[in-house]
């Protein structure tokens, strides 16, 4: 026994963790989300199963997601990169901004009740969903992206929400640019670029954000050392991590190949979907 669970149940956990390391990655090339969006739910239930107690158990899920982000918006970010697709400028205007966001949210990761989390997971989720599925091309903000102080603020709550979410940013990053005029392609790829600047500082964070959690419940081994770091699953992030690398070029391919109009109703349903999962939890009193 391990973690509370047999030998099998440990295998289909592992075998379960790999299939959803390749999902992961292929919309993180798709949607230029990082993949956190689907890992976080998969986690949690997963974390369930090992015994992770309630209270502990969403912050495990996003430090384990946003780790795991770290290599595959990398190589989202090459890929899109590679293909003329990122636009520089605005990664420029919103690096310090998001990691201020980041570290902001990091803090808030320690001190935060669980609920919050999925709170944050779902409003933002479903947000994204209605603006995706029922958006017109005149829902705009603007012709164009702002500059100056706004574009900072934005910047800052990119970071901070994302944190909270243990997604890479691609989310809020897809919406506002396409609120301001931008194509979903070029915000894909844009995104894809601002998990790198999310995921590497986030974990770091959540592994501060969840020290005491080990001595806090000593007899859950899947929260000490070498299992878990923190709030970051170590096991997790081994298993999935691989099967990122592989998946999420292929995911870019599919992006670029994709209608504009396709591409904005699959990550509308896929958002509409995940954010039913903890809302189903919420009214539960979960």
């Amino acid at each position: 026994m391990m973690a509370g669970l047999d030998p099998k149940e440990l295998i289909e956990l592992a075998l379960l963790l790999v299939a959803v390391g390749a999902l992961s990655g292929f919309l993180a090339g798709v949607f230029g989300i990082g993949g956190g969006a689907i890992l976080v739910p998969v986690f949690y239930e997963c974390f369930r199963l090992a015994g992770v107690p309630l209270e502990v158990r969403m912050p495990l899920c996003i430090g384990t997601s946003l780790a795991i982000i770290i290599p595959t918006s990398l190589a989202s970010f090459r890929a899109h990169y590679a293909r003329g697709a990122v636009d520089m400028d605005i990664l420029r205007r919103w690096w310090l901004p998001i990691v201020i966001g980041v570290a902001a949210g990091s803090v808030t990761a320690r001190y935060a009740p669980e609920r919050l989390f999925k709170i944050v997971f779902v409003v933002v989720a479903w947000s994204a969903a209605a603006r995706l599925l029922l958006a017109r091309d005149n829902w705009k903000l603007g012709d164009d992206v702002p500059r100056g102080f706004l574009m900072r603020v934005y910047g800052f709550f990119v970071g901070l929400l994302s944190t909270l979410m243990g997604v890479g940013g691609g989310l809020f990053a897809n919406l506002l640019m396409t609120f301001y005029g931008r194509s979903i392609h070029q915000a894909v790829a844009t995104s894809s670029a601002i998990a790198v600047l999310i995921s590497i500082p986030g974990a770091i964070g959540y592994v501060y954000a969840g020290w005491p959690a080990a001595a806090r419940f000593p007899d859950v081994t899947a929260l000490q050392l070498p299992f878990t770091l923190g709030y970051v699953s170590l096991i997790g992030a081994i298993l999935v991590m691989p099967t990122t690398l592989i998946t999420a070029p292929i995911g870019v391919k599919v992006a670029h190949a994709l209608s504009k109009r396709a591409l904005e109703m699959a990550f509308g349903v896929y958002m509409f979907i995940v954010g039913g999962r903890f809302a189903i939890s919420l009214l539960n009193g979960q």
